[in-house]
């Protein structure tokens, strides 16, 4: 089973791995498969946590969104105003006034000059959107500037930009750590919030086979900004994935159009996601665990790590 993650600070990867496995050991036994399970904690079960966070520092540079280029700064804007809409879909009362007030913060008052300006207009949205209790729940962002640090990585990776020493953009090096682990062809790709669309773009360079390609938390849906920036147009399965689970959480504020076999095109083997609902209850319903220590998503996994027989 391959692991990749998503936006956030740069991991320590063994912890980070050993996180997601127990994790999916509890998911796995509430869903009745005690073997694999067991199997997870004894380490039996092979597992490769892809880290990439490492690779949006920039030495010299403060980490934070004000390191933006220009083009980054204006993808993060858009990205923030597509996420406060989908919210605005279903909120009521005050949390709808909040979500309005926001949204008003992101629209330019006026020629803009220089980068500082949208960048500091997604600040000031994200203060107002942590007001919100609901969304200050549903990630680990203790600030706005946290908060739009993280996005910013978004921004980052769909802008095709920075490139290295050797010509290789930010998102180019993002993948390959993937295509390295996809190279022994696993059964099974896990894929976090940005590494969904990290690992969809990446499954279609490489064309390796997967049974299993399972998106939590996913961005993909979102039209203003990742939609279209997608590689290859337009969006469909790739060649290789046997099969696509799609899981969202409601209160998960990064997931966007949550039904994407509706507007992911099947690939040659008449394969497309298939959405389903979960609830978390507690904080930071948009981080991996949560998602894994669902029965309903954990089962899956191991049905499709353990084809041999019950697990």
């Amino acid at each position: 089973m391959v692991f990749i993650h998503g936006i956030g600070a740069p991991r320590q990867v063994e912890q980070e791995r050993s996180a997601w496995t127990s994790a999916l050991a509890e998911g796995a036994l509430a869903a009745g498969h005690s073997r694999f399970a067991s199997d997870l904690k004894s380490g039996a079960a092979e597992t490769v946590f892809v880290h990439y966070g490492d690779l949006f520092s920039v030495p010299g540079a403060q980490g934070t969104a004000d390191d933006l280029t220009e083009d980054e700064g204006r993808l993060l804007a858009e990205f923030m105003t597509d996420i406060i809409d989908e919210q605005l879909e279903d909120a009521e009362g005050d949390d709808a006034r909040v979500l309005r007030n926001a949204r008003a913060e992101l629209v330019p008052n006026g020629p803009e000059q220089g980068l500082l300006q949208p960048v500091g207009r997604s600040i000031n949205a994200a203060t107002t959107l942590l007001s919100i209790p609901g969304l200050s729940r549903a990630g680990q962002w203790l600030s706005a500037k946290l908060l739009v640090r993280d996005f910013a990585q978004v921004a980052r990776y769909l802008a095709r930009a920075e490139p290295d020493a050797a010509g290789h953009p930010l998102d180019d090096r993002i993948r390959g750590r993937l295509h390295f682990a996809l190279a022994n062809s696993p059964q099974v790709l896990v894929a976090h919030s940005l590494g969904s669309v990290v690992a969809w773009e990446t499954l279609h360079e490489s064309g390796v086979e997967v049974p299993l390609f399972m998106t939590l938390g996913s961005p993909l849906g979102m039209r203003s900004v990742v939609w279209p920036s997608l590689r290859p147009q337009p969006p469909s399965t790739p060649p290789g994935v046997a099969r696509w689970l799609n899981f969202w959480d409601r209160d998960d504020i990064i997931v966007a159009r949550r039904r994407l076999e509706r507007d992911v095109k099947p690939n040659a083997d008449g394969n497309q996601p298939v959405s389903a609902r979960v609830d978390s209850d507690g904080f930071w319903v948009h981080t991996a665990t949560k998602y894994l220590r669902q029965a309903q998503v954990a089962g899956p996994i191991a049905e499709a790590a353990l084809p041999d027989g019950p697990g």
